[in-house]
């Protein structure tokens, strides 16, 4: 299977995505609380360090369940 090249998703876009998969009121939370064993930083640490949000959003996706459509 040819590895996918994906573009860099916006800071935007990434927190519409985490509304969709956590809901509006989780993903904040979840942002906030849980660790990505991946990266070793919550979603708003790791955004605040600089880390490229596809390389959160890649964690985030590693972590959880994220539907395929939104990966």
């Amino acid at each position: 299977m040819p590895v996918r090249q994906t573009a860099p998703v916006r800071l935007t876009d990434f927190w519409e995505r985490m509304e969709i998969v956590l809901g509006p009121a989780y993903a904040s939370s979840w942002a906030h609380d849980v660790v990505l064993s991946s990266l070793g930083y919550t979603v708003d640490d790791a955004i605040a360090a600089g880390i490229d949000t596809k390389d959160v959003w890649r964690a985030v996706c590693a972590q959880i369940d994220v539907p395929a459509t939104l990966r």
